[in-house]
């Protein structure tokens, strides 16, 4: 039982039931108190009044008894101080116990109501009459049931309006957690729980806070990078002299570019913390032209997801590179639909594949798998920035193996919401 509201109102319900069943319980063993006592005092006197004295003969107590008897309709009897019977009408009836004149004047049993008398003369007047079958077990377990429907309904609100600020605080923490950096949780009354929603707020602050002084400052250094490159580019076209030094200079000033770029849109993906624009966007046919710029075959359905169409072709254009770059061969990419939810993006190549140890490590910044051969190209951004692209479309990417040899580098996307045209 792991849920928290559940947890506190069944504590809360058992506590009542028991406290219940307690005060029940000592109202049947408490001893009689001063206004009881006083009324029994009362009704033994005018029971003593309607029987005759002790001195009568038995057969006028025989009469006055079957008398109370029938107008009682229950099943009367008088006993001497030693617990014998001197006259009784209807059932048998058990003799007064010494403790009946000190603890009470009533007794409830399971099957049936006994009222006991000490009358002022020493004689004792008892009473009874039987429960019908089954009454008294049922009406017990009808007001148990009665008392936990009270308790469930009073109780309920109660448990329920701390618990669910509690699973409120929890869906900011993971908004929170899942990049929304502007996730607050509204502060409600003055207790512990609105307590640990300040603290919370004042660590999301300070958390966005830092995180776009970083991304700032990331998006800061990268722009002023370009102001250098934009030189040696100019300067080396005016370079003569060697053409292999030339073009190498070339996509050596074309790497840093694209490392800048890399930089750039990470840090404004971390600094913005969510999509700036969303259209709607054919996946297949995004996917057909950059395949078509860089070489590779797709196949596949027709799939539309709601996101930002310069980022997700960012995002196959980082996958195919990728499986160009470390690929022998050819490079497919097919799309489908999973599930109705979900748009599936597989990039594979004939490679000689990652260990899986590496599989997902490979998504982190700067990271190359030990060993792995390659041209020498790339900066260890490209995959990094597809899984923080998809995961800003509510997705995932991920790294298999390909049956035959190779990798599968798969990227799921939320398919575009019903209305969204």
């Amino acid at each position: 039982m792991r849920r928290l509201w559940l947890q506190i109102y069944l504590t809360v319900v058992g506590v009542l039931f028991l406290l219940t069943l307690l005060a029940a319980l000592a109202w049947l063993v408490h001893p009689t108190s001063p206004w009881e006592r006083d009324l029994a005092e009362r009704l033994a006197a005018t029971v003593g009044e309607l029987l005759p004295a002790p001195d009568r003969p038995a057969a006028e107590l025989q009469a006055a008894v079957e008398r109370l008897a029938t107008r009682l309709n229950a099943d009367v009897a008088v006993f001497d101080r030693g617990g014998h019977a001197l006259a009784g009408s209807g059932g048998p009836l058990a003799p007064p116990t010494p403790d009946d004149g000190s603890k009470g004047w009533l007794r409830h049993r399971a099957h049936s109501v006994t009222v006991t008398l000490p009358l002022p003369d020493g004689r004792v007047f008892v009473a009874g009459r039987a429960r019908p079958a089954g009454r008294g077990a049922l009406a017990f377990l009808v007001s148990l049931s009665l008392l936990a429907v009270a308790v469930a309904l009073g109780s309920w609100p109660l448990v329920r309006r701390l618990t669910r600020r509690l699973e409120r605080l929890r869906q900011h923490v993971e908004d929170l957690g899942r990049g929304d950096l502007g996730a607050r949780a509204p502060v409600e009354g003055r207790d512990e729980v609105a307590d640990l929603a300040c603290s919370f707020n004042r660590a999301a602050e300070r958390i966005e806070t830092l995180v776009q002084a970083q991304g700032l400052s990331l998006a800061f250094a990268s722009h002023e990078l370009r102001s250098p490159l934009a030189r040696l580019r100019v300067r080396l076209e005016m370079m003569t002299g060697d053409p292999a030094l030339r073009e190498g200079g070339r996509r050596d000033i074309a790497e840093l570019d694209g490392i800048v770029d890399e930089v750039l849109e990470a840090s404004r993906l971390e600094t913005r913390g969510g999509l700036g624009r969303t259209e709607t966007v054919d996946v297949l046919a995004l996917a057909a032209e950059e395949a078509a710029r860089s070489g590779g075959v797709v196949s596949g359905e027709p799939v539309e997801v709601s996101g930002d169409p310069r980022l997700l072709r960012r995002l196959l254009r980082n996958l195919l590179e990728n499986a160009r770059r470390h690929g022998d061969g050819e490079v497919e990419v097919r799309v489908e639909r999973r599930g109705g939810e979900w748009a599936r993006v597989r990039v594979l190549d004939r490679g000689p594949g990652v260990a899986e140890a590496e599989r997902d490590r490979i998504f982190e910044p700067f990271h190359r798998p030990p060993g792995r051969p390659g041209t020498g190209e790339g900066h260890g951004l490209g995959l990094a920035l597809v899984r923080q692209i998809a995961r800003a479309h509510g997705g995932e990417a991920r790294c298999l193996a390909r049956e035959g040899g190779g990798t599968v580098l798969e990227v799921d996307l939320r398919v575009r919401p019903p209305g969204i045209r």
